[in-house]
């Protein structure tokens, strides 16, 4: 195929040119020419940082670039032709990175080139890619040979087809459950916002002349009609049909993740055992920043210890509100909701029109401004994009020379993209000779949410966990844009340590938080009225409402992916439900129905990166939420000082990306080791 738009190789993507058609072809073209260059390189290859590193960067780059795109668009524009091109080649890459990370000739370049980095008098953020490729070279079995590499290499490809077998059974599972509701009992409770959601989805179900207050209605186990239902209908039996249907997603029928678990978790204990590890949650861990198993259920079980008690409580407290000795699983979210409403007189619904998504951005866009002096302005229609809802910007500096870009896709489509939100990168920092001249390429990052979409000729507006979600994911965005690292292996969030990740990202859902930052956004789509104060208060006083419960979902998530990927033993006579019915006894405070099987769906430890490092949130919530303290001593309204502090947190947490370890940029922020105090607090678990 000529002119394959997927073999540009550097540059935007050209997504409004990119079929499925182009799949095969390109990526099997690029691999016979990979495989090419590979094997001149370690025919050639010399110990040096110029005749080692950049050429095996400018490879890994670009199959980064072409497989990254079609990964991409698996992710947000999904289809059978699509996923059918995906399968088809996928081995075929697969096999490639397993070459790749098993060549001897550049593993032993690499050791050469540490050996003498003392006498190359190589940069510190060099010497520390180093050190990473080598450990990724040992983690990929460079040092295997005979059957023990073959079998290593046949558990890589059936890995990667069983993940992406798990993931898309998940989004075929969500998408096949429609309840199509007729009556007003049906869907009463439900607030305006949801009933137009139901009625759009019905009439793209063909009903065309559903109306909000009409019908017919839809719902689905999409988050943004999934979660208001559960919130709002009045119906307790609904509800129950609603939420098993959700909690056993992907767990039978065509679409069963079971067998799937079984077979990766076994296929992940063996890949340990023959790397030398233990277990797959020690090799794991080998690349995080936690020294050990050891320490992170150390970690877990000491915010157990305090968030079990709080939960029992919330839990003894709804059951009061509520008037019943027992509540159903399906009922805590609804009477949660009642109780919160009761408790600080408002409700997520009301805030609604105050979050519309071009309102939230203008807060975004000016606390960036605000804190770390960077300018973001629409630059749509300089960028093709995949879907027609994507937006394009332009990030620039504080003489407004631009310094990045990003794609922004905000709204839940479930035909086609999966749930969630993420953070990707679409083109990452570095230095490049272009027109015989030295440059710097500019960061490119994608910014996926899944919010509630326009409606009704109305903009998208959002709930509040919507809005910090975005405040999340933008603040992955701004560690991959505002690197000051040149070299693309330590770039943005390149080789930060897995569980360092999250501290940009949940450090930025804290300023939702801040007065000056939401009513910066909180204005009425219509009217253009700032949110009343006494909302802002509400706020406040309810985001630390059922914490302790939230928190202890979190724990118990995180716990049983170590005890899943460090003791379970699949052939045991115990099953993974097994496991967490055990595990559960401390870790939730209402036991899971015996058909909950979330873990099916479970996507970041089945489909994800995640595996026996789910624990990562809460590690770096301990960082994030010390970070955020550091801009409170100061005063959150000192902007001078918030100003200063910004620059500091730019320059190191954002800025020195993966070239340290994240101890040691922690500490060049804060002058110190963290501390769990900040994150207590701000839990609201520990007196302030």
């Amino acid at each position: 195929m000529t002119n394959n738009p997927l073999l540009i190789g550097t540059g935007l993507p050209p997504f409004t040119e990119i079929t499925p058609v182009h799949v095969v072809p390109a990526i099997k073209q690029l691999l016979e020419e990979l495989d090419q260059q590979l094997t001149d390189l370690e025919t050639n290859v010399t110990p040096t940082w110029s005749g080692l590193v950049e050429p095996l960067t400018q490879l890994e780059e670009k199959l980064g670039w072409s497989w990254g795109i079609v990964g991409h668009l698996m992710g947000v524009k999904n289809s059978a032709e699509l996923r059918q091109a995906y399968e088809t080649v996928q081995p075929e890459v697969v096999k490639f990175i397993s070459k790749l990370g098993q060549s001897k000739p550049i593993y032993e370049a690499f050791k050469a080139l540490k050996s003498d980095a003392g006498q190359k008098s190589l940069e510190p953020v060099q010497e520390r890619i180093i050190d990473a490729n080598i450990r990724e070279l040992e983690l990929s079995g460079v040092g295997l040979e005979g059957t023990a590499k073959e079998r290593f290499n046949a558990i890589q490809l059936e890995l990667a087809e069983l993940t992406t077998k798990f993931s898309n059974h998940v989004l075929d599972a969500t998408k096949a459950f429609k309840l199509k509701l007729t009556s007003q009992e049906e869907v009463d409770g439900l607030p305006e916002s949801a009933l137009s959601l139901a009625a759009q989805m019905a009439r793209s179900e063909g009903e065309e002349n559903a109306t909000p207050e009409t019908g017919p209605w839809v719902i689905t186990l999409d988050y943004p009609s999934y979660v208001p239902f559960m919130k709002y209908a009045t119906n307790s039996d609904l509800r129950e049909k609603v939420y098993k249907a959700f909690i056993s997603r992907a767990s039978g029928g065509e679409f069963d993740n079971n067998p799937l678990i079984d077979r990766i978790l076994e296929l992940r204990q063996e890949q340990a055992k023959i790397l030398g590890y233990n277990t797959y949650a020690e090799l794991s861990l080998a690349r995080k920043m936690a020294p050990g198993v050891d320490s992170v259920e150390k970690l877990l079980e000491e915010l157990r210890v305090v968030s079990y008690d709080a939960a029992v409580r919330e839990l003894e407290e709804l059951k009061a509100f509520a008037q019943s000795d027992e509540l159903k699983h399906w009922d805590t979210t609804f009477w949660a909701e009642k109780q919160r409403e009761a408790k600080f007189s408002f409700n997520d619904e009301e805030l609604r029109p105050y979050f519309s998504l071009p309102q939230v951005l203008e807060g975004l866009f000016d606390l960036a401004k605000r804190i770390f002096n960077v300018t973001i302005t629409p630059a749509d229609g300089e960028a093709p994009v995949w879907h027609e809802d994507v937006r394009y910007f332009r990030v620039g500096d504080e003489n407004n020379l631009a310094i990045a870009h990003f794609y922004l896709d905000p709204y839940s489509r479930p035909a086609e993209k999966r749930g969630g939100a993420w953070m990707n990168d679409c083109i990452g920092r570095a230095k490049i000779v272009e027109n015989g001249a030295l440059t710097t390429r500019l960061p490119v990052a994608y910014l996926i949410c899944n919010q509630t979409p326009p409606v009704d000729g109305k903009p998208s507006l959002m709930n509040f966990m919507e809005v910090t979600t975005l405040f999340h994911e933008f603040g992955h965005g701004l560690q991959h844009m505002l690197t000051k690292v040149d070299y693309p292996g330590a770039a943005g969030i390149n080789n930060v340590e897995w569980d360092a990740v999250e501290l940009p990202s949940q450090f930025m859902e804290n300023w939702c938080y801040h007065q000056q930052t939401l009513f910066g956004m909180a204005k009425h789509y219509e009217t253009g009225e700032t949110l009343p104060e006494e909302y802002y208060h509400k706020l406040v006083a309810a985001k630390n409402y059922m914490s302790g419960s939230a928190m202890l979902r979190q724990l118990h998530l995180s716990l049983l992916d170590i005890e899943l990927h460090h003791r379970y033993q699949v052939g045991s006579g115990k099953t993974v439900q097994d496991i967490r019915k055990k595990l559960a006894e401390t870790t939730t405070v209402l036991k899971p129905l015996p058909e909950d099987a979330f873990l099916c769906s479970f996507g970041h430890i089945f489909a994800g990166g995640y595996a026996a490092g789910y624990y990562s949130y809460k590690w770096a919530e301990v960082l994030s939420a010390d970070a955020f303290a550091a801009f409170e001593e100061v005063g959150l309204e000192n902007e001078q000082a918030i100003a200063s502090v910004g620059e500091s947190f730019r320059n190191t947490v954002l800025g020195l990306g993966g070239s340290l370890h994240p101890m040691e940029v922690f500490k060049q922020f804060r002058g110190r080791e963290p501390q769990t105090e900040a994150l207590l607090k701000h839990s609201g678990l520990l007196a302030a």
